[in-house]
Order: C-alpha cells, then sequence, then structure tokens
C-alpha cells in the first residue's frame, strides 16, 4: 500500500516465539511462560467478574490493582501505572518519551521488541553489547545527539543475568535521558529496583504478571515511576487499556503470595538444576536470575540444536544476534519436561 508510513513499510516487525497448532503436542520451552496453572484466586475473581456484568467499562486506572500493589510495594496508587501486559507499558513510555528521529538505547542481545517500538515511532535504536560479564561499560551512558530513552532489561534477556542496583543507579545518574529497567523476570531474582525509583526521577520500573504469576494468557503488567511522570504516561495510554476482567485476575494474583512462593520456589530449583546438567554437557550457561537459562554449546551450533528438538517436538528459542552471537533460550518448564529435554540434548552433542 503506498500510503503506509515509509518506517512500517521498511520494518520486519516484531516476531514472537512460536505458538504452533495443536501446541499440547510439544514440549513448549521458548516463551518463557509459567509451566505451572495459575493461583485458583485467580479464576474465582475472573468468575465473580463476569457473574457481576461486562456491559460496563472498566475502571480506566485499574484503582484496585494500584492499590494492593502499592501496599505490596511500599507506594502511593499515583506511582503505579497499570498495562495490557507490559509490552503496553513499553508502547506507552516509547510514545511519551521518544519523537520521530529521535534515538533510543538498549543493550545488546536483550529484548528485541525495544528496536521494534522505536521503528514504529519513526526513532533510531542505538544498541550498546554487553561485555563478556554481562555488564553495560560507559558507552551505555555517553551523550547523543536525540537520545530520548533508554531501556535496561533487568534480569537481562536472553541471558538471565542481573546488573546490581547500585550499578544501576550510576548508569542512570550518567544518561542524559530517562532509564525504563524492565523487571519482567525479577520475581525470580535476588534484587530489584524499586528503590531507585524513588531516588531519581528518570528512573521507571515496569513488571509483568505474564511470568511469575503464570497470567501469560491474561495480559496485565505495570508501571512504578514518579507521581508527575505517571502522570504524563496517563494521556498517552488507550483509555481503557486493561479490561475487568484482566484487572480482576491481576488484583486476585497479588492476593495470592503464599502461591507466588511456592511457585518460585520450585521454578527456581529446576533452573538450578537445569543449568547444573546444561553445564555438564558441555553448555555455556551464565548464571541465570530468570525462569530461563541460554545455552551456548562450543561444538554444536545452536540453529542445528534448536531444529532437532523442533523435530522431536520439544520447542525452545533460537536467537541470533549477529556478531553478539546465537544460542538457546530454554524456559525453565516442569521437572518433567526439562528432563526430557536433556535427554534429548545428550544424544546431539
Amino acid at each position: 500500500m503506498t500510503d503506509v508510513r515509509p518506517e512500517i513499510a521498511a520494518m520486519r516487525g516484531y516476531t514472537p516465539g512460536e505458538q504452533p497448532l495443536g501446541a499440547s503436542k510439544f514440549i513448549k520451552l521458548n516463551t518463557n511462560e509459567n509451566p505451572y496453572p495459575c493461583s485458583p484466586k485467580v479464576k474465582q475473581a475472573i468468575g465473580r467478574a463476569c457473574q457481576g456484568g461486562l456491559e460496563r467499562y472498566p475502571d480506566p486506572a485499574g484503582s484496585a490493582f494500584r492499590a494492593i500493589a502499592g501496599r505490596m510495594l511500599g507506594f502511593e496508587a499515583d506511582w503505579i501505572l497499570c498495562g495490557n501486559g507490559s509490552d503496553d507499558i513499553l508502547t506507552i513510555v516509547t510514545r511519551t518519551f521518544v519523537s520521530p528521529g529521535q534515538r533510543v538505547r538498549f543493550p545488546k542481545p536483550s529484548y528485541i521488541l525495544y528496536g521494534t517500538l522505536a521503528e514504529i515511532q519513526g526513532a533510531r535504536s542505538e544498541q550498546i553489547t554487553f561485555d563478556e560479564n554481562w555488564d553495560l561499560g560507559e558507552r551505555f551512558t555517553q551523550p547523543a545527539d536525540g537520545l530520548a530513552l533508554a531501556y535496561l532489561p533487568n534480569p537481562n534477556s536472553p541471558s538471565g543475568t542481573v546488573i546490581s542496583p547500585q550499578r544501576i543507579l550510576t548508569l542512570a545518574e550518567r544518561l542524559p535521558c530517562p532509564l525504563l529497567v524492565d523487571e519482567a523476570y525479577v520475581d525470580f531474582a535476588d534484587v530489584d529496583c524499586l528503590d531507585l525509583v524513588r531516588q531519581n526521577e528518570r528512573i521507571m520500573v515496569s513488571r509483568s504478571l505474564s511470568k511469575s504469576y503464570a497470567l501469560a494468557g491474561l495480559r496485565f503488567g505495570f508501571l512504578v515511576a514518579q507521581p508527575q511522570v505517571v502522570a504524563e504516561l496517563v494521556k498517552v495510554k488507550d483509555s481503557y487499556n486493561c479490561d475487568a476482567l484482566s484487572i480482576a485476575g491481576a488484583v486476585a494474583a497479588l492476593d495470592d503470595q503464599a502461591w507466588l512462593a511456592e511457585n518460585r520456589r520450585k521454578i527456581i530449583a529446576t533452573r538450578e538444576r537445569m543449568t547444573a546438567a546444561l553445564a555438564e554437557l558441555g553448555f555455556l550457561t551464565p548464571p541465570s536470575q530468570a525462569n530461563f537459562v541460554w545455552a551456548v554449546h562450543p561444538r554444536v551450533a545452536a540453529q542445528t540444536l534448536y531444529q532437532q528438538l523442533k523435530a522431536r517436538q520439544i520447542l525452545v528459542r533460537y536467537m541470533d544476534y549477529g556478531p553478539a552471537g546465537a544460542g538457546l533460550r530454554i524456559s525453565v518448564g516442569t521437572d518433567e519436561q526439562v528432563d526430557v529435554c536433556l535427554n534429548e540434548l545428550k544424544s546431539m552433542v
């Protein structure tokens, strides 16, 4: 179509992880979904919301969620913005801070959606490669013409690695633009950056209920930022970006912290066992604090392993970052799923 914006016509678009038809036939370890059912309280809350009727619009602010999240995290409700998944939050932030022709900076390798959002906005992507220790040097903070926003996933995907909050505060103070710390996987980590939001107006933290709360199908995320920042972001979001069912389910999920603690324990235990087993098979695996492991084998190409696993109905995520390298991102499944994957890999390496 000749009327499509040039930026859109030229871009490839974001490619999600495979969601094959007949997915039940596969062991699915490619999109970092939680392998366990969500809290029963979530389904009960959604049922009650349905019984209450869906003929009216939902609360545009998600007030019930903001209240419970604020109490749990130690913030007033006006520090919290609700989103239709954390991807919606990333979109709102990009649209708020970045004008066409400006720059968006983020690490490489990391979440590829950041670059897509920049393209949609008509902005330029500037990727700074992690060093060998999965840290970011001074290049990440250097001024650049038109630099309007920086993204920093922590834990990072695909590596699962973490940069300390103190180090992130130092980076933020040197950056000439706002910094969004993407904490989609933080519930599986040892540290978080929420306290940094209080210390620096330019620091924002986004989170997701898709991973640790097993609600990838519900689509709910949120942002923590200083109230004056949230007030500007509200102007950009869709009027009713979170529906009544997702709000009800998200409130119930946060209200069941016992479920979260037990789920977190299981995921971390399986992750540690999986990491050790991959290392025994010769894979190089950085220390993950997420619900996945980044695995690179020095002798067998990642794409070959991905294809052989897929042929055996096991899906993992093959990711190729060019000069930054290629590898397999393997989600933490149930113990049974992980064992099947590991046994197959034994015959391939």
